[in-house]
């Protein structure tokens, strides 16, 4: 029983060894195949009557007369008409070409290529994986930009060079409710300064909210909002920023220990608690930004920590975001694992920054030795396909980051506010990590050389997931919404029409065509058909000749003999 075991075992083995062998020298196979078929048509020639078949052939289409034609091309037109139909249908529902889906599921392994569903199976996650890092989310929920630029400082210093306005209007209106939500309370009125504020940031003129920011600390110095907002839209510097916002943080220090000491009081104490709060997290974090552009990085890093640490409940501001650039920055990439592994977690809201950081830190461990060639001679091994699964992971989350990182589309300033997974976020992220996928040697060709087969490797249509929630349609008008006008959005999922469409619908209409020139001029066409027919057997008939002149019949016999 145990000799027939090993017997048994050891079939299996074969079998993928065999199959192995025949993939590597599929090129020699094919050509001892077609040798075999020449020695064999050539021996069965008599058999078979090559040439008084080609010789009848020729004769039958000399007797054809006109109205075969013109019957034999308009069949032709019906059917080739008929199958750009069913591809048609085929691809709008499915989003891919029936012709297409048999060669590669049926014929391309047959032939020796790699089987599809295998390499999926490989690359991903089993399906209980899928369902559980499915996301509830909005489809559509714009988010606040972790790392949007300073009005005064960055985007007025764009228009006054370019003449282009970089924000959108419906993305300052968000910004608009946005400062109402974080810097106003009920309570905002028995104060002064702080009811002035809270007109200033309804106003939709910069030069009306300064004017009211200015309004505002001339009626008291301790107005922490009227210097947040100086510093975001006067300030023409980050310098200038900056300075604004060590002033604007000594007075918000001051009320947020003030208002922690009566928040249990009432519910108006309560919500001045939470609007203090906001001031304070909010200027310390554009104090952090400040010291990362002015070139401060590790000072930024500092106070990034310092923030998480002190409020860790305010993760929807995603300030881990801005602490993860910081690092890359300073090439920590032991910590950016560490706070991956903290925030890459299902059941946080992903984004394009923690997918392609994911996938950098990955694509680092072997891009430096990765080679196509290499690659697709002996297979890849565990490290580069861990890289590579982190790329798909990370193309299947936002489609249209790479384009950006492979400078194949022009970079403009990121807007205010995003779009997860879409255009938007896009612009976002690589405005500010192109130059750490730049910095990691060989990290830009290995996403140009995989990041395209992710799109034969997800699902379609899009009412279906592969690692995440499924791609929302509404993501298109909402980029238009978001970004400037002169940026063309980029659009996905923008399914190519595949090449077996194009070639039935130039079939069709070459064959109709055909029909109808025919059925015009049936005596011109019937005498080009058979001039084009004598013209395509007169090759095959010489080389019958040839090989009847060079290579006698005996000879044959002798080999076989032997």
């Amino acid at each position: 029983m145990a000799e027939s075991a090993g017997v048994g075992a050891s079939r299996p083995a074969l079998l993928p060894r065999m199959k192995g062998w025949l993939c590597r020298h599929r090129v020699y196979v094919w050509l001892l195949l077609l040798v075999g078929a020449l020695l064999l048509l050539y021996h069965f020639r008599a058999a078979l009557r090559l040439y008084e078949a080609a010789v009848t052939v020729t004769g039958f289409i000399n007797t054809l007369t006109p109205k075969f034609y013109v019957a034999l091309t308009g069949t032709s037109s019906l059917i080739s008409g008929l199958i750009l139909i069913f591809e048609w249908c085929y691809f709008r529902k499915y989003g891919t070409s029936f012709i297409e889906q048999v060669s590669v599921n049926h014929l391309r392994p047959l032939m020796g290529g790699i089987d599809p569903g295998a390499s999926a199976e490989g690359f991903f996650p089993t399906s209980g994986d899928n369902e559980a890092s499915r996301q509830t989310l909005s489809e559509c929920k714009v988010w606040r930009n972790p790392l949007n630029l300073f009005r005064g400082a960055e985007y007025n210093r764009y228009t006054w060079v370019t003449g282009k306005e970089p924000l959108t209007y419906y993305d300052m209106n968000l910004s608009a409710q946005d400062h109402q939500t974080f810097f106003t309370c009920d309570t905002d009125s028995l104060r002064p300064s702080d009811a002035v504020m809270q007109k200033a940031w309804r106003e939709r003129s910069p030069q009306s909210r300064v004017k009211a920011a200015y309004q505002a600390l001339e009626v008291s110095n301790d107005c922490a909002t009227a210097y947040i907002l100086l510093a975001e839209e006067e300030a023409t510097t980050i310098s200038d920023a900056e300075r604004l916002f060590q002033q604007a943080l000594k007075v918000a220090e001051s009320a947020y220990k003030k208002s922690q000491q009566t928040q249990h009081l009432s519910s108006q104490h309560e919500a001045h608690y939470k609007r203090d709060m906001n001031v304070l997290v909010y200027t310390k974090r554009r104090l952090a930004m400040c010291a990362r552009k002015l070139g401060r990085i590790r000072e930024a890093v500092k106070i990034m920590r310092d923030l998480m640490k002190e409020f860790p409940l305010l993760s929807m501001v995603n300030i881990h975001e801005n602490l993860l650039e910081s690092l890359l920055e300073l090439q920590a990439y032991a910590d950016v694992q560490a706070v991956l592994a903290k925030y890459d977690d299902i059941s946080l809201p992903k984004s394009a920054t923690i997918c392609y950081t994911a996938a950098l830190l990955k694509a680092r461990a072997v891009s430096d030795r990765f080679s196509p060639e290499t690659a697709s001679r002996r297979g890849l091994s565990t490290a580069e396909m861990n890289a590579v699964e982190a790329i798909h992971r990370a193309v299947e989350f936002n489609p249209h980051v790479p384009k950006y990182l492979l400078e194949m589309k022009s970079l403009i300033m990121p807007p205010e506010h995003i779009l997860k997974r879409g255009d938007s976020e896009a612009v976002a992220y690589a405005f500010f990590h192109l130059q750490h996928w730049k910095r990691v040697e060989g990290a830009l060709n290995l996403l140009h050389c995989t990041w395209e087969g992710t799109f034969r490797i997800l699902p379609y249509p899009l009412e279906k997931g592969h690692l995440f929630y499924p791609y929302p349609g509404c993501t298109e008008n909402a980029d238009r919404e978001l970004l400037p006008a002169f940026h063309e959005v980029s659009v996905y999922p923008k399914k190519e029409l595949p090449f077996f469409i194009h070639f039935t619908a130039g079939l069709c209409s070459f064959t109709a065509m055909l029909a109808l020139l025919t059925h015009q001029f049936p005596e011109l066409m019937g005498v080009f058909v058979k001039a084009f027919f004598v013209t395509l057997l007169t090759p095959f008939t010489f080389l019958l000749e040839k090989i009847e002149s060079i290579m006698p019949s005996s000879l044959w016999h002798q080999l076989t003999r032997m």
